[in-house]
């Protein structure tokens, strides 16, 4: 109160000092005369001999401090001292912002110290390292529920950096169009640091590290305290963060530009935000809350002020409803130097600090947990009191809902039989006011609540609850909540698996225990009820239901485990299964059931639900730590899994620790940590691969953001794993550094890969040497697919090396998209002459393919030794000036059954080139692609005549020309021939289906050819035209006669 009333007596010194001194004696006289404040004037005869100080002094005597001011700024504009008035004004607000930032700095710079035996607060900055803050513009609505970690993202993800990180001071900057977000949402699962981050920013900003010149304010608005307000304005959100009842109000709300209201816990409103009438956009007027929030979420009210929302992922669909424009950011926790970091300020003693961080390193799952700030706050917490305690640390659990077990037994001691049965019902208590929360959406509890569960005595279950006391209108009550949520989460799936006592079966306000009904809101919902199924198959865990029985003397029913497998067994059957192309049921599992069954840890129990699971596909998933290590641990434990395919999913890596550095800095940290072992994003999913009891005969990552790294594990995977047969990496940035890594796996003896897709990695010529390598070392190899990298012809020819040696069995080779040009064709030319293996060449997409490659290429394809049964050149821009090659090809090779030429510019005397071939005798050809080749009606009677004579052609591609109704008629003259094989015929256009819905002639002169005894024509490639008995009865007679025809 001392520093106030100074502050206010050096502000109004300020002010008079600087008036002259006829202004001086204007402002006495105005002040003598003038009724102020309610509370009259200052005598005049007090005021006439007055110097300024004695003026001061009368002013604070006669008004009171903060009035006085008031009165002052007040008489300054009535003599037209407009600049005196602002500058006391301005004076005033500072004054007021500063006392107001100190006493945020008093609040906000401690918290409290959760563990087991005592509650003494701790220095916010001596606990808080940074964490990791992903910066996420994309839209929310992809994200449907909440895992442990992270949610779910779409296929956008593959075009976006893999890490694009922010931090709590770049929050509110310009984006790359300029433009600055006013509300940003903060996403985060449980326990991963919404709340300490918001209390950062508020502590920085009053410390002036933070927005200093950004916000004049920034009030912090608790949602679990909002749940308890029934009505109230924007006024008295700011009123309940002000020290006292002087809040300027007026002065604050005159610059709404420069005020920011944090929303903490926005999951944690029980609103439905459906009412989109009705809204307010004044700050002074009191309406229900629900109201209010909506208002400043669709900036009905202080429409230029800046908000900024944490919240679960879970209700991120409901937020949405509410905001009309917001940026996204999602804090990812801790990375593993944060981790340390953590650990050596939880300790405090750096020994201890080693040993502990020594053994949770050691143990892969405990140290994963550990970047959800929870988690590492509750594992530091209980291996500090085994470390104190002597106990084993080999104790500590593997599981999330081991960990929170052991913390709470922690919170134990031993006690005598009464003890214990007070405890268990007090226990008891407990877990029923989580369940009675979970299903009523309530978080804060009154004392009348408590007292219905048991739970108003004094010595109630230690630290379970957390006692704070909030305002209510004018009524003081005493609220309580559990520490953390995801605690009640914990104690509602306690209630569900506890063994019935006859006191609870009878107490009507206990919650019923119908599992059936829980896990169908999970099923349906799959939001708020996440962790607590996750928490009650973890709590069926062997070791865990032995801890709650030693500790507790509480059982767990053994009856609820098999309906736990039956339901994840039935909850399969609700995945489409996709299509039988590998003759494999495959199925799109959910990630969640695994992280269920990771919670229980129990191999046996993942065995039987998985039994019947032989192929899994999991897609456009952000995969966290937590979500590879459930899923690497169901995986390793689905014995008659046999294909996996992942696609457009990203590996959160263990260590974000360089990546998200700024370039200037990540040299630092590579001297820093060059001797530390490295381990790529999908290490964990090697390690289960490599497993002898994994039998998986198909992998495929394809756009699954994979590093050069990932080769390295990938390849220690192809050493052991005989079983694999079938790798598919493609769309992503392996490299030449990556595909060096994998060839060394591919080369050795252990690897029976037979298929490798490697599709747009970034590879280019300098590695297909070791490419070459791999083809004269393995002997399984039998297909790669390298389309979309950058060869180039260089490259080709490092690739026959290795393609001419006799160990070499490919069968297939794609080389779409390679930046091949005109010496390829030598190169490829000579492994056709020599491999005998080789059957089918794509070389389709390389626009610069000259004709003198395919002419050499021919040379090879004449070759008696050559084999080749499909060459794919589709859109290489070749001309009618290679067909000649190709026609000579036609008439000698007897293994060539299927050219595809599309997209070509071979035109009407490329196909008269081809044609000749065609029809000579020793033609083998089956299929023939010429769709979008520049034809026109003059190469239909060259091609009619080929249909005449080839007894071998099954299938013809002319799709995309306009061949006008002689051409077709000239066609279908081949067509009639009693020689003519064709079974399908694509003659789709995209300028006559008009002509053909008209009844256009060409349509009855393709009828009759089509319905001539000698044709064998099965299907008809035309365009989708309405084939109905009036507009069409030709048509439609052909249909009637040959019902297996496609025709569109």
């Amino acid at each position: 109160m001392g520093n106030q009333s100074s502050r206010i007596s050096d502000l109004l010194v300020h002010a008079l000092n600087n008036l002259t001194q006829g202004d001086f004696k204007r402002f006495k006289d105005k002040l003598s005369y003038s009724a102020l404040k309610g509370r009259g004037n200052i005598p005049r005869d007090c005021l006439d001999n007055a110097n300024r100080i004695d003026t001061k002094n009368l002013l604070m005597k006669f008004y009171g401090g903060e009035a006085a001011v008031d009165v002052t700024i007040d008489v300054f504009t009535q003599i037209n001292l407009r600049d005196s008035a602002a500058k006391l004004r301005e004076g005033k607000e500072k004054g007021y912002r500063k006392k107001y930032k100190e006493d945020v700095k008093n609040k906000y710079e401690v918290i409290q110290n959760m563990t087991s035996l005592t509650t003494d607060n701790v220095i916010l900055n001596r606990r808080y390292p940074k964490l990791i803050i992903l910066d996420d513009p994309l839209h929310a609505k992809e994200r449907e529920h909440e895992i442990m970690a992270m949610s779910r993202r779409d296929k956008e993800i593959k075009t976006k950096p893999a890490w694009s990180v922010v931090t709590i001071d770049t929050l509110f900057t310009c984006d790359k169009q300029g433009q600055t977000p006013q509300i940003v949402v903060l996403l985060g699962a449980a326990g991963i640091g919404k709340t300490m981050t918001t209390r950062k920013i508020m502590c920085d900003w009053a410390a002036g590290e933070l927005y200093k010149k950004k916000f004049d304010y920034v009030f912090y608005i608790n949602c679990r305290e909002t749940n308890l307000t029934e009505q109230g304005s924007v006024v008295d959100m700011i009123l309940k963060n002000w020290p006292n009842t002087n809040a300027p109000v007026n002065e604050i709300l005159m610059k709404p530009e420069k005020l920011l209201f944090i929303i903490d816990g926005f999951d944690e409103l029980r609103f439905s935000f459906d009412q989109t009438e009705n809204l307010c956009s004044d700050p002074w007027e009191k309406k229900p809350m629900e109201i209010i929030l909506s208002s400043l979420f669709r900036k009905m009210i202080l429409p230029q002020s800046y908000l900024l929302i944490t919240s679960r992922p879970t209700a991120l669909e409901k937020l949405l409803q509410c905001l009309e424009c917001s940026h996204y950011a999602e804090i990812l926790g801790f990375s593993e130097a944060d981790r340390k970091e953590y650990f050596h300020k939880f300790f405090g003693n750096k020994k201890q600090a080693r040993q502990a961080l020594q053994f949770v390193k050691a143990n892969d799952i405990l140290f994963t947990m550990c970047f959800i700030p929870i988690m590492c706050w509750i594992i530091c917490t209980v291996v500090k009191q085994q470390l104190e305690k002597g106990e084993d640390l080999a104790q500590t659990s593997k599981s999330v809902t081991g960990v929170y077990m052991l913390y709470i037994s922690s919170l134990v001691k031993p006690l005598s039989s009464n003890s214990k049965q007070h405890m268990q019902a007090n226990l008891r208590g407990l877990c029923s006011l989580a369940a009675y929360g979970i299903w009523k959406r309530k978080i804060l509890f009154e004392e009348a609540e408590l007292k219905k569960f048991g739970l108003n005595q004094a010595d109630s279950f230690p630290l379970s609850l957390n006692k704070n006391i909030f305002q209510k209108d004018i009524d003081c009550v005493n609220a309580y909540s559990f520490i953390h949520l995801s605690f009640q989460e914990f104690f509602a799936a306690l209630f569900y698996v506890l063994e019935e006592d006859e006191e609870t079966m009878e107490d009507s306000e206990t919650p019923k225990k119908d599992m059936k009904t829980l896990l169908e809101n999970y099923g349906n919902s799959r939001n708020y009820l996440m962790l607590t199924v996750r928490f009650l198959f973890g709590l069926l865990n062997e070791e865990i239901m032995q801890i709650m029985e030693e500790k507790f003397s509480c059982k767990i029913s053994p009856k609820i485990k098999p309906d736990l497998l039956k339901w994840v067994q039935t909850n399969q059957q609700k995945y489409l299964p996709l299509s039988n192309v590998y003759q494999e049921t495959c199925r799109i599992y959910n990630l969640e059931e695994f992280h269920c069954m990771f919670e229980m840890y129990e191999e046996n129990f993942v065995k039987s639900a998985l039994d019947h699971v032989v192929a899994l596909t999991l897609d456009s998933n952000k995969l966290t730590q937590m979500d590879q290590m459930a899923f690497s641990f169901c995986v390793k434990n689905c014995h008659r899994l046999q294909s996996l395919c992942i696609s457009y999913c990203t590996f959160a890596f263990g260590d974000h620790g360089e990546d998200v550095l700024p370039r200037r800095q990540k040299w630092l940290y590579q001297i820093q940590h060059w001797n530390e072992p490295k381990h790529s994003p999908i290490y964990l999913l090697c390690q289960v691969l490599k497993d002898p009891n994994c039998k998986l005969k198909k992998l495929e990552l394809v756009n699954c953001s994979l590093t050069a790294a990932c080769c390295r594990d990938l390849s220690s995977v192809l050493n052991t794993k005989t079983t694999l047969t079938e790798l598919d990496l493609s769309y992503k940035v392996l490299g030449n550094s990556g595909i060096k890594l994998l060839c060394e796996g591919l080369k050795h003896p252990n690897c029976k890969v037979q298929k490798l897709r490697v599709q747009y990695c970034c590879i280019t010529g300098a590695a297909c040497g070791d490419l070459a390598a791999v083809l004269r070392t393995n002997q399984s190899l039998t297909e790669l697919n390298l389309n979309g990298n950058p060869l180039g012809d260089s490259g080709v020819q490092r690739l026959c090396e290795g393609l001419k040696h006799p160990s070499c069995k490919l069968q297939r080779l794609w080389l779409e998209d390679c930046h091949l040009k005109d010496t390829c064709g030598r190169d490829l030319a000579a492994v056709l002459r020599t491999k005998q293996s080789l059957t089918e060449l794509e070389m389709c997409r390389n626009y610069d393919l000259r004709e003198t490659a395919v002419q050499q290429l021919c040379e090879g394809l004449k070759h008696p030794n050559c084999k080749l049964q499909r060459l794919i050149l589709n859109r290489c821009k070749l001309t009618d000036a290679c067909c000649g090659a190709l026609s000579s090809v036609l008439s000698t090779s007897q293994t060539l059954t299927e050219l595809v030429l599309g997209y070509n510019e071979v035109g009407d005397p490329g196909v008269q080139l081809l044609c000749e071939g065609l029809k000579h005798p020793n033609c083998r050809l089956q299929i023939l692609n010429l769709s979008l080749c520049q034809l026109t009606a003059a190469c239909c009677g060259d091609l009619a005549s080929a249909l005449s004579t080839n007894q071998t052609l099954t299938e013809l591609n002319i799709g995309g020309h306009s061949l006008g109704a002689s051409g077709v008629q000239l066609l279908c003259e081949g067509l009639k021939h009693p020689n003519c094989k064709l079974q399908k015929l694509g003659l789709w256009s995209y300028d006559i289906i008009a002509d053909l819905n008209a009844g256009d002639s060409r349509a009855m002169v393709l009828c009759r050819g089509m319905t001539f005894v000698g044709c064998d024509l099965r299907n008809l490639l035309v365009n989708c035209f309405d084939i109905s008995k009036e507009k069409h009865p030709e048509l439609y007679a052909v249909k009637k006669i040959k019902p297996e025809l496609y025709i569109w």
